[in-house]
């Protein structure tokens, strides 16, 4: 709820906002004033809320990204690193398609591990699917799968969607 007080001094005018926001040195007709404090605390709040909020996503979707593992996997004690992959791209999958459960192929995970525990590849080039859970008690209805995209060079690949048809 909104609430103003007012305080007159001469021709200058001080308002208050509960919210905490204070106007100094206003002059002119209180009913403008009134309206600038109604547009500034109470109507461009809500419409820029409206701006900000997003559109629904595509049940099922798939796109090709590349995740730049060495990123992320810089500074890491060895025995760590290659783990650490594997949860980056978990992270990643999970940020990028918006969904909590996230599985990997085993593919995904044998590339990842080939090199053994201390030198993961540098980047690795994944299809992200968006897909329905069969199972009826899961907490959430849509999963993301993480399949490999082998491809000849993985450096300079833009973000691409796939048809699933």
């Amino acid at each position: 709820m909104l609430t103003l007080s007012l305080f007159q001094k001469n021709d200058i005018s001080a308002l208050r906002v509960s919210r905490g926001i204070r106007l100094k040195e206003i002059t002119g007709d209180i009913a403008y004033q009134f309206l600038y404090i109604l547009l500034r605390t109470a109507i461009l709040p809500f419409f820029c809320k409206m701006a900000r909020e997003r559109k629904a996503k595509p049940d099922l979707v798939s796109r090709d990204y590349t995740i730049h593992l060495a990123k992320h996997t810089h500074k890491t004690t060895f025995k760590a690193k290659t783990p650490r992959a594997v949860k980056k791209i978990k992270e990643f999958a999970q940020k990028a398609m918006g969904t909590k459960d996230v599985r990997l192929d085993v593919e995904v995970n044998k590339f990842v591990w080939s090199q053994g525990v201390r030198n993961p590849p540098k980047r690795i080039r994944v299809r992200l699917s968006r897909k329905r859970n069969e199972d009826e008690d899961a907490e959430e209805k849509l999963y993301t799968y993480v399949q490999l995209v082998k491809v000849a060079k993985v450096k300079g690949l833009q973000t691409e969607v796939v048809d699933t048809a």
